[in-house]
């Protein structure tokens, strides 16, 4: 998959995050979108100019040239590179923007909580959060 226009650095331990992994590879039939497991024993964030608590903390995306996004920016990029960023167009509009951000933020805090209310759990301990603010 040399070919992707953006990567997800997401983290597999996570129930929701891999449920979305999953859900996004499926998608991915042009191979434009590449994911990588921040839990993998081989992972390396320093690769990204970065620690792996920070990386925990929010999602984070990669595009080719090494630019990347944080947090809902990257949903939207990945979901751009799925062909699909029409469905969250409007999480980038002005207005929406800031509520659509803080939305994902409280989100980000509280994931293996909301995972567990939903039946789903973390594998491991080393997926506790921690949230740069």
């Amino acid at each position: 998959m040399s070919d992707w226009q953006f990567k997800v650095l997401y983290d597999a331990e996570c129930p929701l995050c891999r449920l979305e992994a999953r859900w996004m590879s499926r998608l991915n039939k042009a191979g434009r979108l590449a994911l990588e497991d921040i839990s993998a024993p081989h992972f390396d964030p320093s690769a990204y100019g970065t620690t792996l608590d920070t990386l925990m903390g929010s999602l984070h995306g990669v595009f080719p040239d090494g630019r990347q996004t944080i947090g809902m920016e990257t949903f939207r990029q990945a979901y751009r590179a799925l062909g699909l960023g029409w469905l969250l167009a409007p999480t980038g509009w002005p207005l929406l923007r800031p509520v659509f951000d803080a939305q994902y933020r409280f989100f980000a805090k509280h994931r293996v909580r909301l995972g567990r209310l939903f039946g789903r759990s973390c594998e491991t301990d080393r997926c506790v959060v921690k949230v740069p603010r």
